[in-house]
């Protein structure tokens, strides 16, 4: 039976350091892919569990830059109701 030697075909072994970040980068390919088709696949059920949260905070965002029209935000003192009789 013959032999011959595949030494000269041989690839030289990756180091750790080459390993670990080809790794990395395959382990956030997949992450990536993994969010984005759940994301797609589940967009109602997230956005009906978002929406209410949504519509919570725009009360006090509303109450805050809208107080203003009211009377409340001058700081004066005075009061607007029933003076001068």
């Amino acid at each position: 039976m013959q032999t011959h030697d595949h030494a000269a075909h041989r690839m030289p072994p990756a180091t750790a350091a080459e390993t670990s970040r080809r790794s990395r980068w395959v382990f956030g390919g997949f992450a990536l892919l993994a969010v984005l088709l759940l994301g797609f696949e589940h967009r109602m059920h997230l956005s009906g569990l978002i929406a209410p949260y949504l519509i919570l905070l725009a009360c006090p965002l509303m109450h805050l830059f809208m107080h203003g029209g009211h009377g409340h935000g001058g700081g004066d003192g005075k009061s607007d109701g029933g003076e001068g009789k």
